[in-house]
């Protein structure tokens, strides 16, 4: 098998499978990243905006990823806005990602093993949301900038190298990474290891401390986003939901059956006190590392793999810090590799000890069930009313997919449906303010000022300045007739959020 063969076919499955999603849309995250905002429209506009936010700044959810941005830009100038392009332009470069995590696993594995990985990689499921959403974007950079300095390290390729791994930073934030798997992937090459030179390192040392400082100037807004499930906990309380939500990403590398559009509660249950589930989180966490040094000689693969996907995963992973998410697919587009490396080692102990042809015969069983099941699941990704329809269907406990279809019924005006998504999605997870916000805001346009109060004051209560529940608090307000407690709301906020400003001004003339 000749390695030219291996890489090609490694890249034209990746792309090939996501051929279909040339027809979709602008979903979710997409429209406030893209459709809907100017700096990912022209390339100019998009490098005068590099030192804007990656959230456009009137949803004051900040994070900075301007390479990103700019890669919109340059697919929106080609294709006058097109979706279907921009999602070809992710399946190209999930191809790309694929045939980078072959070449660098090849270091380790036979041809037949470098197959393995990249085609498992280039089809696992989990990568269904990281490139069928064109927000994945980001996932997608991110790995090839990190995989590619890697790469070009081991050449000696310097300058490479650390352009590769500002590309890395500067398209999402676990980025930071590259320098530390650069370092581990050197480490990794034993006795025909050479020392790097100190110049790499030190370059290195300055792009990340340059990103690090122009995320906490103009990126950081986003990080005190945290997801509704970790509002008021503290760090028992985050771990009880966290380490849950690592033994689930565990199961997902494994087994991918139960995918979800989205993973807070009830989808993973909102304990408040250690599980089971939480007990395997904790072996997860423990085990990765144990993983890594076992198997340092007798699998290196593994090894690199595993320390790539506990790195690329621990910055969303709320065991360090609260994110903006309970669990996301998209945030373990890196750690399938292990999953891949994984497989590629077992291909290669079955060849070695029954022929090739049986291990042939494994892989494309393999591989086939994981194209089979991602295929399945793209439809999913086709439009938000696929999205939320198959979120209910599958995942029924999810009070996230109840409080969307609050939304949409309340802008089918039909009132009766909402109100019942409302209070289903109340009777699933009650610690949302947002989403008592909204709830309280819809009330309040209904008229139904009485119900509303509690729901303001919850909301107000566990995040003060939560830009929806000023808005519910000042309609409030006005409807009860109290102009200058209006007035006070209306100027907290435009202090706060001075884009605010248009939304009160038609109220207030």
């Amino acid at each position: 098998m000749k390695p030219a063969v291996v890489f090609s076919a490694v890249f034209v499955a990746a792309v090939a499978l996501y051929l279909p999603t040339i027809r979709y849309g602008f979903v979710q995250d997409d429209r406030a990243i893209i459709a809907g905002n100017p700096a990912a429209h022209s390339i100019g506009a998009a490098l005068r905006a590099f030192d804007d936010p990656y959230w456009p700044a009137e949803s004051g959810a900040g994070l900075y990823r301007p390479v990103t941005i700019l890669s919109y830009a340059a697919d929106w100038t080609l294709s006058g806005g097109r979706a279907g392009w921009l999602h070809l332009m992710n399946a190209l470069w999930h191809g790309l990602a694929a045939l980078l995590v072959a070449l660098v696993l090849a270091r380790w594995l036979s041809p037949l093993g470098a197959a393995a990985a990249g085609i498992v990689f280039a089809w696992h499921p989990v990568h269904v949301e990281g490139v069928a959403s064109l927000v994945g974007r980001a996932e997608l950079l991110a790995a090839v900038g990190i995989l590619a300095a890697v790469f070009a390290a081991r050449r000696g390729w310097w300058i490479a190298t650390v352009a590769c791994a500002a590309l890395a930073m500067l398209s999402k934030e676990h980025g930071v990474v590259a320098g530390v798997v650069i370092l581990f992937d050197n480490w990794l090459q034993g006795q025909e290891r050479r020392p790097y030179p100190i110049g790499l390192w030190i370059a290195l040392a300055i792009v990340t401390a340059g990103f690090m400082a122009a995320w906490l100037a103009i990126g950081r807004s986003g990080a005190s986003d945290v997801a509704a499930v970790f509002v008021g906990r503290g760090a028992s309380g985050r771990l009880a939901v966290a380490l849950p939500a690592v033994a689930r990403a565990a199961g997902l590398l494994v087994w991918p059956a139960s995918l979800s559009t989205d993973y807070g509660p009830q989808v993973i249950p909102a304990r408040d006190s250690f599980s089971l589930a939480a007990v395997f989180g904790a072996i997860v966490v423990v085990g990765v590392p144990v993983l890594v040094v076992w198997c340092r000689r007798r699998a290196p693969a593994i090894a690199f793999a595993a320390a790539l996907g506990a790195l690329s995963y621990l910055p969303t992973s709320n065991l360090l810090f609260p994110s903006g998410v309970v669990l996301a697919e998209r945030n373990l587009y890196l750690a399938v590799a292990l999953a891949a490396a994984l497989v590629a080692v077992g291909i290669e102990w079955s060849a070695s000890r029954w022929g090739t042809r049986p291990a042939v015969a494994a892989l494309g069983i393999v591989a086939l069930v994981c194209a089979l099941r991602s295929f399945a699941r793209l439809p999913a990704w086709r439009d938000n009313r696929s999205q939320l329809l198959t979120q209910l269907a599958e995942h029924p406990e999810s009070y996230r997919a109840h409080l969307s279809a609050a939304a949409v019924l309340a802008g089918l005006r039909d009132t009766a449906g909402a109100r019942r998504e409302y209070r289903v999605a109340d009777s699933l997870f009650a610690g949302d303010p947002h989403m008592d916000a909204a709830r309280a805001l819809y009330l309040v346009g209904l008229g139904d000022t009485t119900a509303a109060v509690a729901l303001v004051r919850r909301a107000r209560g566990a995040m003060p300045l939560e830009p929806i529940a000023l808005r519910a608090q000042f309609l409030l307000e006005l409807a009860r007739g109290r102009r200058p407690g209006a007035l006070a709301v209306a100027d907290s906020a435009w202090q706060r959020y001075p884009w605010e400003r248009s939304w009160y001004a038609p109220y207030l003339q």
